[in-house]
This record gives C-alpha cells, sequence and structure tokens, in this order.
C-alpha cells in the first residue's frame, strides 16, 4: 500500500485562500503515508511556541459531531529539532478518533493541544552506557523521534531498537526509519556503528520470529547481537507497547537489577503508561 500524499497533492479551499484556522489549537496536515490497512503516518505543522523533548507525546484530534473535541494522547514521532510534528497511528474501523483521523488529507486539520509530558526522555534516566528501546506496534513512534536527537548517541555508546508487531509488513515504518539514519545529514555519522536494530514477527513468518520478552528471557538477542547481559551498572531502557508487554517487561528488568524511573527522580529504565495499542 504504503501511499504517500502531501500538502501540493491535495489542497482544500480554506488552504489555498489561507484562511484562518477554525479549530481551537489547529494545526495543519501536510502530508500522510498509509503502510498497511492497519497503520498510517502524518505530519503536521508545528507551533511557532512549541518546545518539547523527543519522546514526549501531546493530545490531538479532531471535533466531534456535537462540536466538542476528541482527543487522545500521541507520542511525537519527530525529533525536537523539526520543523514539523509527525505521528504514527493505528487504524481502528470503529475507533471514536482513528475511524476518523485515518481518513485525513493534506490542507486538513486537527487538534493539537500544546503541552508535551512522557517519561520516555533523557532526563527520566541515569547516565548509561547502552540505552535499550523496546517497543511494539505504533509504540516505535517516540523512539523514532529519540533515534533522530543528537543527544541520543551523545548519552550512550550503543542503542539497540527492539520492533515486534504480527505481519512483516507492519514493520516497515521502522524498517524505513532506519535505513534513513545512514543518509541522515544532521545524524548519519553518529549512529554509524552505534545503533542496533532487532524487529521480530509473531504471526507472519519472517527472519525473525518471537516475542522480544522470549529473545530476552532465552538470551537469544544478547546472543544475536554480540551484548552482554542486561545490567544496572552499565543499561538502561525504555518501554513503550501493550500493557502485556510493559508488565513483562517491568518483570524481566527489575530481575536484572533495574528500577524504575521518572522525571523527578531518574533510575534504569522507564515506561510509557500513557500508550495504548
Amino acid at each position: 500500500m504504503n501511499k504517500i500524499m502531501t500538502l501540493t497533492d491535495a489542497q482544500p479551499d480554506n488552504a489555498k485562500a489561507g484562511k484562518a484556522p477554525t479549530l481551537p489549537d489547529a494545526q495543519t496536515v501536510t502530508s500522510v503515508q498509509h503502510w498497511t490497512d492497519s497503520l498510517f503516518s502524518f505530519r503536521v505543522t508545528r507551533p511557532a511556541s512549541l518546545r518539547f523533548r523527543s519522546g514526549e507525546f501531546v493530545m490531538i484530534g479532531l471535533l466531534k459531531d456535537d462540536g466538542r473535541p476528541l482527543l487522545r494522547a500521541y507520542s511525537i514521532a519527530s525529533p525536537n529539532w523539526d520543523d514539523e510534528l509527525e505521528f504514527y497511528s493505528i487504524k481502528v474501523a470503529d475507533g471514536p478518533l482513528t475511524s476518523r483521523l485515518q481518513h485525513i488529507e493534506p490542507g486538513d486539520q486537527i487538534i493539537l493541544r500544546p503541552k508535551p509530558v512522557g517519561t520516555l526522555v533523557h532526563d527520566a534516566l541515569l547516565p548509561g552506557k547502552r540505552l535499550y528501546m523496546f517497543s511494539t506496534g505504533t509504540g516505535i513512534a517516540p523512539f523514532a523521534s529519540l533515534v533522530r536527537d543528537p543527544e541520543t548517541f551523545d548519552k550512550f555508546d550503543q542503542v539497540i531498537l527492539t520492533h515486534t508487531c504480527r505481519d512483516v509488513a507492519d514493520l516497515a515504518y521502522g524498517r524505513e526509519l532506519i535505513e534513513g539514519l545512514t543518509n541522515d545529514p544532521l545524524i548519519g555519522e553518529m549512529v554509524e556503528g552505534k545503533l542496533l536494530y532487532y524487529p521480530t514477527t509473531t504471526r507472519e513468518h519472517s527472519p525473525r520470529m518471537g516475542r522480544i520478552t522470549t529473545h530476552l528471557r532465552d538470551g537469544t538477542l544478547a546472543r544475536e547481537l554480540g551484548l552482554p547481559p542486561i545490567s544496572a551498572e552499565t543499561d538502561r531502557a525504555m518501554v513503550c507497547g501493550s500493557m502485556g508487554l510493559n508488565t513483562d517487561m517491568k518483570q524481566i528488568l527489575e530481575e536484572a537489577g533495574l528500577s524504575e524511573g521518572a522525571n523527578s527522580e531518574p533510575a534504569e529504565y522507564v515506561v510509557e503508561k500513557a500508550f495504548v495499542g
């Protein structure tokens, strides 16, 4: 599928005429990419006053038929230096928001509350040697922000991004992200030899099958990447995925001696509890 639309492809009358935003906290959609029948990403204009830390999320949405805003938490997938904001989303046929959001086109407007928050940030972790980013599905979004942020590679000698999905096609967003990093003029040289990408599928056959938790518990991940077992002395971790992943990863990390951190009290790992999907 992988269809991309940009603002130049579809300019509604209000965009052409340059009319003022009609939604509260409105931002304009600049491009939309449909990766599969159930996944899409889109970019919107960035408020001039918005400042955020890579890995944070904001509330975005649309107006309901009764005129009230319908908002959900979405991780910002673009890094903090980007001129636009990128988001990565599932499509749910009967979802209150995504059933409508999946039909947006360049030139349309969405609501964006400019108050970023979140725990998947550098400030919530103590200094370390390696940073693990564990994600499932669209939980890769905050890590798409962090792996494009030079600060990530200034702080850690190695960065390991894992992404687990049901089917091979669901890995396309992450694969294209990683492939594009080597040619990135800002951090291309920084990621070389420092970023390890570890995709797995749980339903469709692929070169690497199984849940990431299984690969951790049986030592497969460490063996395949040539890494030592996770240690509180050297390793830090971020987790973003389903509730099941969050629960299992917390147990694995704490058994390895890591403690959960927060913005107010940095430690060895953090979990994004606001993510659902």
